[in-house]
């Protein structure tokens, strides 16, 4: 049975799902991505991951403002859709749309479903410190990542990935397992699985206000903190009226007073032990690793960081 294929994606993270599609020989009738959006300084008007891709493999795509309008439902209604995939689209699916494909809309999500539906499932998971997380390809209904599941695979964390490290190591995995799903579409060994709605959690957007850091905390909660924001928004501390954000670190098992610098390589007391700068952002500027860094600025040793 050839399965017609709408995608709908946004950002990198979908990506490497489009690209195993086309790889695998789907008929991919449409792709829909968001709008271009325009830089924060200037005017220059930056496409999606999504529709960079498409350009460059002319694949057919859309990227209205809106989904919900009676253009895109007679879409939906006259190409007998099969299967719609989703990878961090960007809209709320309209509940119109939901039984006009055969299939469903099926969904990648970021997570071993019920924990962490929502948002931010790749950040909630490091600054959690859990000690796993992976991917659920469920079908969507209604209410937020609520729908039954049809396949998932684990991942084993450790503290030092980051979250775009993670990020694209879980768009790898999402890619394969949502190919594997396909396969079982496509040969009639379809069965969802409900989640246990009594066991989720909710992985809720990062605010801003979530980003500084608090040295009063343990290193191992800092050292999640970090990661879970690296490398955007990114956790930051200031100095001399300036922002820094961290994006790696380490531990050490060096002791002082929360937030001051305990030697002459970046190292900051926690409550607990501290963390060792590997890698940092001066506002406005690029990354540098923290030998790098030091060549130039300095923050002495005893400086107490807020």
């Amino acid at each position: 049975m050839s399965l017609n294929i709408v995608f709908m994606g946004t950002p990198e993270f979908s990506v490497p799902t489009l690209e195993a599609l086309i790889n695998n020989k789907f008929n991919i009738v449409k792709v829909y991505t968001q709008p271009p959006k325009k830089s924060k300084r200037g005017q220059k008007v930056n496409p999606s991951a999504i529709e960079n891709f498409c350009k460059k493999n002319r694949i057919y795509y859309s990227n209205p403002k809106n989904l919900n309008t009676k253009q895109e439902l007679e879409f939906f209604k006259e190409n007998y859709i099969d299967v719609v995939i989703v990878v961090a689209y960007g809209q709320i699916i309209p509940k119109s749309f939901l039984d006009k494909v055969k299939f469903g809309f099926i969904n990648i999500h970021a997570s071993l479903l019920p924990k962490w539906r929502g948002a931010a499932p790749i950040q909630r998971a490091i600054m959690n410190r859990d000690k796993k997380t992976g991917i659920s390809i469920m079908k969507i209904v209604e209410k937020l990542d609520s729908g039954p599941i049809l396949k998932s695979e684990e991942l084993v964390l450790d503290e030092n990935i980051t979250h775009g490290d993670l990020e694209k190591k879980l768009a790898v995995l999402g890619s394969n397992l949502i190919i594997e799903s396909l396969k079982d579409i496509q040969s009639g060994r379809v069965k969802f699985i409900e989640q246990l709605h009594s066991k989720a959690t909710y992985a809720k957007k990062i605010d801003k206000s979530e980003t500084k850091i608090s040295w009063s905390l343990n290193a191992n909660e800092i050292l999640a903190h970090i990661h879970g924001l690296s490398p955007s928004p990114g956790a930051w501390f200031e100095y001399q009226d300036e922002r820094f954000k961290i994006l790696r670190a380490k531990i050490s098992a060096k002791k002082g007073i929360p937030g001051s610098i305990v030697d002459e390589n970046l190292t900051i007391a926690c409550a607990s032990n501290s963390i060792q700068i590997l890698e940092l952002q001066r506002q406005g500027k690029n990354k540098q690793t923290a030998k790098e860094f030091l060549l130039g600025k300095k923050i002495i040793k005893d400086t107490i960081l807020v």
